[in-house]
């Protein structure tokens, strides 16, 4: 298989080939995963460092319309984020991965984007849709697969699959009613049915709209735990960058988004 370019806002990766390795399904339809089985997990190291993202296989949906996928057991941690901005992979300026190298990677932030909620170990914040796209297309090119944000149509599918109720949100979620007005350490709470950790609450995840357009789903730290739905869904708007007293504003950190994050997904 061959990846001829990735674009974002204009930007791009170089092409590269791939063929990925394969992995067996343990867990790869409805009926095991409602047989009680512990979902299919895998890890993906990241190159240059010694850090890895776990992921979990979630079976696509009975009608077709949604595709199995396996999707990052938290939302994006600081840790891998700062890999991609600091350029951490990379010794005397390269990481030996010519096309991850070409990736544009995000701009520093110009002040404490974590908001001292807290770093290692913590969801990312303040994080734009252009910021989340572009780490998905480093990554992808630094590990030879296509890592991407889930769509509308897909985020709502974990949501329903993940046996999370009303009863049991805050065995699950960091919402307005236990966070204390900031982000917890991801995995801090119970998993879901599928193995996730902080699908609801925490930070609001940036997913694909059918029209391309971001918008951020699951609530956060700020949302009552009632107000959160499988429909919760916030259109981005220039108002969650007002305050950036950069010229132009930044294309890749919300001033006024703390709770903005987002969890990456992959169809191999």
């Amino acid at each position: 298989m061959r990846i001829v370019l990735l674009v974002s806002m204009g930007l791009a990766c170089v092409a590269w080939g791939f063929g990925g390795p394969s992995h067996s399904a343990v867990v790869t339809d409805e009926a095991a995963a409602k047989a009680g089985v512990a979902p299919e997990a895998r890890k993906e190291p990241i190159a240059g460092t010694t850090l890895e993202i776990e992921f979990a296989r979630v079976p696509g949906s009975a009608d077709g319309s949604v595709k199995p996928m396996w999707v990052a057991r938290t939302e994006t941690l600081w840790d891998w984020q700062d890999i991609c901005i600091y350029k951490r992979d990379q010794k005397g300026g390269t990481s030996g991965n010519a096309s991850a190298d070409a990736c544009t990677r995000p701009t520093k932030p110009y002040t404490a984007a974590d908001r001292g909620f807290g770093h290692g170990g913590f969801p990312a914040v303040s994080i734009s849709f252009g910021n989340a796209k572009a780490f998905c297309e480093w990554l992808s090119a630094k590990t030879g697969r296509r890592y991407r944000l889930p769509t509308v149509a897909e985020r709502r599918h974990l949501c329903e699959r993940s046996g999370i109720t009303a009863e049991s949100m805050k065995d699950h979620a960091w919402t307005f009613e236990n966070a204390k007005d900031a982000t917890r350490k991801a995995g801090s709470l119970k998993p879901d049915a599928l193995g996730l950790f902080d699908l609801y609450g925490n930070v609001r995840e940036w997913c694909v709209a059918s029209d391309g357009t971001g918008v951020l789903m699951g609530g956060g730290y700020e949302d009552p735990a009632a107000s959160i739905t499988c429909d919760t869904a916030l259109a981005d708007t220039e108002d969650w960058n007002a305050s950036d007293p950069q010229f132009p504003k930044s294309i890749w950190w919300l001033a006024d988004g703390p709770w903005a994050g987002f969890r990456i997904v992959c169809d191999q």
